[in-house]
This record gives C-alpha cells, structure tokens and sequence, in this order.
C-alpha cells in the first residue's frame, strides 16, 4: 500500500466502511494517526520504594513484643525466640502523607518485603531485644522474616536464634 494510500484509508467514512459506526444522518471521520518523526533515545520509569526517613519512623512507632529464652543446644549458650512487631498505620496518621487504610498497609508490606535493609534492621532490632530479655548480649543473632498486612496494620515476625 502506497504511503498516500495509508492515511486515506484513516479518513474512511462510515459509507465505505461498514464496520465502522454510523451516527444519526452523519458519517464518522477519523482523525490520522501522528506519525512518530523522532524517537526518543531515553525511556522513563518510575519506581516505587520507601523513603528512609518513613521507614525510621514507622519502626520507631511500632509495638515491639518479643518472646524466648536461653537454652544450651549443641553443646553452646543460645537463645531461641520470637520478636513481633506491628505498624498501626492509623496510629500514624498524624505523621503520614498517605491514608492509613488497607491499601496503603498491602502496599507498605509489598515495599517492606522487597527493601533492602529490612533485614539488617531487624536483626539489630532482634539482638537488643535477646539482650533485654536473656540479659546477656549475643555474639550472633540470625532471624527469619515474614511480613504481612491485615486491616491497616503491617506485620513483621521474626523467629530469632543468637548464640553467646
């Protein structure tokens, strides 16, 4: 087909079209399509993650529970547990930019579980809080992490092992 040929068939009326609609009395005329005459070398995305300052302030405003006791395994001092920690987001309305609802906890979840430092702060978190409940400070502490939202609160538990 002819280049000519192309953008006259975009002006097709209805008559010589039967698959296009009709209006009352009038035929429809489309408008062409824009033609493309420079492409663009960059492509634009935008992504979503958690800003630092939130992040510090959501955990700073979580309840934090925590659970276990020392135990000799293996022959070594160590310390099996569970610490939990929940993020009431309407709690934290006064704070936060965004609406402290459901949808804003599966996002923060979402974003929670794909964060890079999530694990780093939880462990850190797991270590002062075997120190406050063993009553000794850990020469190691590893963690298991799940994170879920119900409602417009976000879960994180992490089953903790430490060692002395």
């Amino acid at each position: 087909m002819a280049r000519h040929d192309l953008t006259e068939s975009c002006f097709a009326t209805a008559a010589e079209n039967p698959a296009r609609p009709k209006r009352a009395g009038q035929s429809l005329l489309l408008r062409p399509m824009a033609r493309a005459l420079r492409i663009a070398m960059f492509e634009r995305e935008v992504r979503e993650r958690l800003s630092r300052a939130a992040l510090d302030t959501i955990l700073a405003h979580a309840e934090v529970i925590s659970e276990g006791q020392r135990a000799e395994r293996n022959g070594q001092d160590s310390y099996l547990g569970s610490t939990m920690v929940t993020v009431d987001l309407e709690s934290l309305g006064p704070i936060l930019r965004e609406p402290g609802d459901a949808g804003t906890a599966q996002r923060l979840a979402a974003l929670l579980r794909a964060d890079s430092t999530i694990k780093a702060r939880m462990d850190a978190l797991a270590a002062r809080e075997v120190l406050r409940v063993a009553g000794a400070r850990p020469k190691g502490v590893r963690t298991e992490i799940q994170i879920r939202a119900q409602g417009s609160r976000v879960f994180i538990d992490a089953d903790v092992e430490a060692s002395f």
